[in-house]
């Protein structure tokens, strides 16, 4: 196949995927679309697939209305929150300590500044949930608070480009909240002390969700793992974030058709990165138990193919002899370069168990993250199929050579 029909292959998986079934956040029913598509396509290239069913939450909410006297402010809701409707007096916290200080049982909470300053990780989230996270959601359901509103910024790191930024993202955390822009709540400040209205319709819809592998090969117990997450945030398209990683995967899954060889070859479409409780790979590695030392190297896709900027490749616990197996492959392309790592991915399931692993995404990563993960400016205009068909190539000849 040459390198223009691959392109156009992976062009049409990437429409597919972000444009005709659009929405492809957990419970939803694009989501269950896309990973159908995912099967059924991949399947076709003699790939057998294993389906992990698990147990999600869809989730639909209303308008808010917050309201100090006669005097309505903007505000969105939390993913998950529970609803509300409330008339309490107005407190405020600007950090942990200050919390700590505050009556706020049966108030309306105010949270800004330092506190609000970075997503809070999900009660239930294993790969990450710094302490000072752990302590204020300690205090916040000790204190019982009638609703919280979460003055934000930006939180690139984990919360992409969007401003204002949903403090808690968390279906397991019972205290209704809202989310408005930190300029809001510096003016929110003056009615402290004040009643505040905050009413809001938001309901917890039960759902289900599947994490998909793709096999190929003879010996199990030596495997490479590619992988991309097919989810997206709930309202974006989804293209770098993370449809062209996976348009990339059923590329090269093409090109694998033929593949003989024994080294086991698993293609996951992972199901869960931006879910609060990632349950794809939380069900993923349930599955995999004791077994991760089979895994011979994990590479993930994320982000990768940006219009006008290069391919970054992080390196993760790799043997000198690996990195110049794959740096050798790699300097055939100069569009290929090391990269900074980068913990956010999936990539980091591996890393954390003391797997090698590769990540591959776009060499102006950070300011995708600043600029155009999880909003609705994620669109398939900003994705170049002519990089990820080279990405797709380079992957098959890395895989073959590490086979063999």
């Amino acid at each position: 196949m040459n390198s223009e029909t691959l392109a156009a292959r992976i062009e049409s998986h990437l429409n597919i995927l972000c444009n005709e079934i659009g929405n492809r956040h957990v419970g939803s029913e694009g989501n269950r679309r896309a990973t159908s598509y995912f099967e059924q396509v991949v399947s076709e290239f003699g790939f057998a697939i294993e389906a992990q069913p698990f147990d999600c939450i869809e989730w639909a909410s209303g308008g808010v209305t917050l309201e100090v006297g006669s005097e309505r402010w903007p505000a969105t809701v939390n993913p998950y929150s529970l609803p509300c409707d409330a008339a309490a007096e107005l407190v405020a916290a600007s950090s942990i300590e200050a919390l700590e200080g505050t009556e706020i049982r049966d108030r309306i909470v105010l949270l800004h500044g330092e506190i609000a300053a970075e997503q809070v990780m999900p009660k239930g989230f294993v790969f990450y949930n710094p302490e000072h996270h752990q302590r204020l959601i300690g205090l916040l359901e000790t204190g019982r608070p009638a609703g919280l509103v979460c003055a934000t910024g930006v939180s690139p790191g984990t919360a992409g480009s969007l401003y204002p930024f949903p403090l808690f993202e968390d279906g397991d955390f019972d205290i209704p909240s809202v989310t408005t822009k930190d300029v809001i709540g510096a003016r929110l400040l003056e009615h402290v002390g004040e009643v505040v209205r905050l009413s809001f319709v938001s309901e917890r819809i039960p759902a289900t969700g599947v994490n998909l592998i793709a096999r190929k090969g003879t010996t199990p117990q030596v495997r490479v793992v590619l992988c991309a997450h097919i989810d997206a945030k709930k309202e974006t398209p989804g293209a770098l974030d993370n449809g062209s990683g996976v348009a990339t995967l059923i590329g090269l899954a093409e090109l694998l058709a033929d593949y003989a060889g024994e080294t086991t070859i698993e293609i996951v479409p992972f199901n869960g990165e931006d879910y609060y409780s990632a349950p794809g790979q939380m069900t993923y590695l349930a599955a995999l138990g004791d077994r991760m030392g089979e895994v011979e190297l994990a590479i993930n896709l994320d982000g990768v193919g940006h219009v006008g900027a290069g391919v970054a490749c992080s390196f993760y616990g790799v043997s000198e002899s690996t990195r110049c197996l794959i740096a050798g492959l790699l300097e055939r392309d100069p569009a290929f370069s090391e990269g900074e790592p980068w913990p956010q991915g999936d990539h980091s399931l591996f890393v954390a168990a003391g797997r090698p692993a590769l990540a591959l995404t776009s060499t102006d990563f950070d300011w995708l993250c600043r600029e155009i993960t999880h909003t609705e400016r994620d669109r398939t205009e900003l994705v170049d199929c002519d990089v990820l068909a080279t990405t797709a190539v380079t992957l098959r000849d890395l895989v073959i050579a590490i086979a063999s």
